[in-house]
């Protein structure tokens, strides 16, 4: 079963992280749909956050779990929004159990083929040496000659806990990663789709949903709209929360 944050009282409206994330990079948010009404569930999805690791990790999979996820907590009918690959698992998810989602909310990814492009993170994730116990400082040194971006760096670091005292560990299951990178970019099937309404939200510096992309997304959601958030990129959500959150709230109360 997988990891879960659950705060709130209304409508059941499931939350999902992006690759390398977890649930606590949405638990400001989190908090400002359950003053908005919504009984929000975070979830970290399989190999990350406090959730199981799997040798198994696909698209698949993961909507598979977040299936029984909501089959255990006897959640019917819910509102769903994923960010980057957990958008890619609600877009699964959604097209697959059309019946139990009223509402889809995709932040800063499309349905389409994504090519390999974490390769610098990775390669800074396997350089961290634990056998050699690293402070929290050693770590972050060995990740800056891979990732320049501070914010990107932040967000990794995030990942990091103390399995024993004086022992680091990333949470996620870096090896599958690593075995699985392609699994990643895998497009949505061709032949799904999801009539109910559905809202994708882009940054406006970010190049992931292209204006090229929105006629295909039309072809899997064609009750959709598109909201661009301006001067920000693929952490959309973190970069402008207060606009982020006004785009989905007013979509989610429609």
């Amino acid at each position: 079963m997988l990891y879960s944050k659950i705060e709130g009282e209304g409508k059941p409206f499931i939350i999902m992280h992006g690759f390398l994330g977890m649930s606590d990079n949405w638990k400001t948010l989190a908090s400002q749909y359950v003053d908005a009404g919504f009984q929000v569930h975070i979830l970290d999805l399989r190999n990350h956050g406090r959730s199981f690791h799997s040798d198994e990790f696909t698209y698949e999979a993961m909507a598979q779990d977040v299936f029984e996820y909501c089959q255990e907590n006897k959640l019917n009918k819910i509102d769903i929004l994923g960010h980057s690959m957990g958008g890619k698992v609600a877009m699964l998810f959604a097209t697959t159990h059309p019946e139990m989602v009223d509402r889809l909310i995709v932040a800063d990814i499309g349905p389409k083929f994504y090519k390999q492009h974490h390769q610098d993170i990775l390669a800074g994730l396997n350089a961290v040496d634990f056998s050699i116990k690293p402070s929290r400082n050693d770590v972050e040194a060995t990740l800056t000659e891979y990732v320049p971006d501070f914010g990107t760096r932040q967000f990794l670091m995030k990942n990091l806990y103390w399995q024993e005292p004086g022992q680091l560990a990333f949470r996620f299951n870096l090896e599958v990663f690593n075995n699985n990178l392609d699994e990643i970019g895998k497009p949505l099937p061709d032949n799904l789709t999801f009539d109910k309404p559905t809202l994708f939200v882009r940054g406006g510096n970010s190049g992931y949903v292209l204006d090229t992309d929105i006629d295909q997304i039309k072809t899997h959601f064609p009750d959709l709209r598109v909201e661009t958030i301006p001067n920000a990129g693929h952490w959309l959500h973190a970069e402008n929360p207060k606009m982020f959150f006004e785009l989905t709230t007013t979509f989610l109360k429609e």
